[in-house]
């Protein structure tokens, strides 16, 4: 049976980690370090065979899978399904504007993650109605190595997904700027083989090295 290697990375850095922001859907660009960052990881990957490369049709996702395909004889392929968790009315507030004004409803958000949805926005059942059909139509095609770049919370959910674990579990599975998830797939069985490998220290390319 053949083996299929799926890296699943985030984005590159935005520029507002601090200010603790709902950004969803919202279309921002690399900063420099998310640049810095991107660039790195196309250095990694040129060392690694790729079939094609997906991503979200977010700008941010765009121009990370871009730089990475940049080493590559490959056109990345953006996907609507792959966006990031659409955050309503909540969108580019800051996690206390939202606490301080909705007290009830940041409450309620905290108290049911999986299926509260801001004001016009979506739930995490939701993103995960719409990423997971996704995630498994390009993960069944013929391609032996894909790359996906995707979003914080779109990857958690691929990755609850490849677990088999609950929805509930969401935020306990970190997924920093630039990072690196590596699922082998065989059938019907996925396998988690790295998770979360960030590009400090050199830690994916010690990883990948690895496979």
């Amino acid at each position: 049976m053949v083996r299929k290697l799926i890296y699943l990375v985030r984005h590159g850095d935005i520029g507002l980690e601090k200010e603790k922001r709902y950004i969803g859907q919202s279309d921002l660009s690399l900063s420099a370090l998310g640049r810095e960052q991107a660039v790195l990881l196309k250095k990694i990957f040129s060392r690694v065979p790729i079939d094609n490369i997906y991503c979200s049709d977010l700008l941010r996702a765009q121009q990370t899978a871009e730089i990475i395909a940049s080493a590559h004889p490959i056109i990345p392929t953006a996907c609507a399904e792959l966006r990031e968790l659409h955050m309503g009315t909540w969108e580019g507030k800051s996690f206390f504007e939202i606490k301080a004004k909705y007290p009830k409803k940041f409450k309620e958000r905290g108290e049911d993650i999986v299926n509260y949805s801001p004001p016009k926005g979506e739930s995490f059942a939701d993103c995960h109605k719409r990423v997971i059909p996704a995630f498994e139509r390009l993960t069944q095609s013929n391609e032996r190595t894909i790359l996906i770049v995707g979003h914080a919370g779109v990857n958690r959910v691929i990755l609850c997904h490849i677990l088999g674990i609950p929805l509930e579990n969401v935020f306990r599975l970190e997924q920093n700027y630039g990072c690196v998830n590596l699922i082998t797939k065989e059938g019907s069985q996925n396998r988690l083989k790295y998770f979360n490998y960030d590009n400090k220290s050199g830690s994916i390319q010690n990883g990948l090295n690895c496979s």
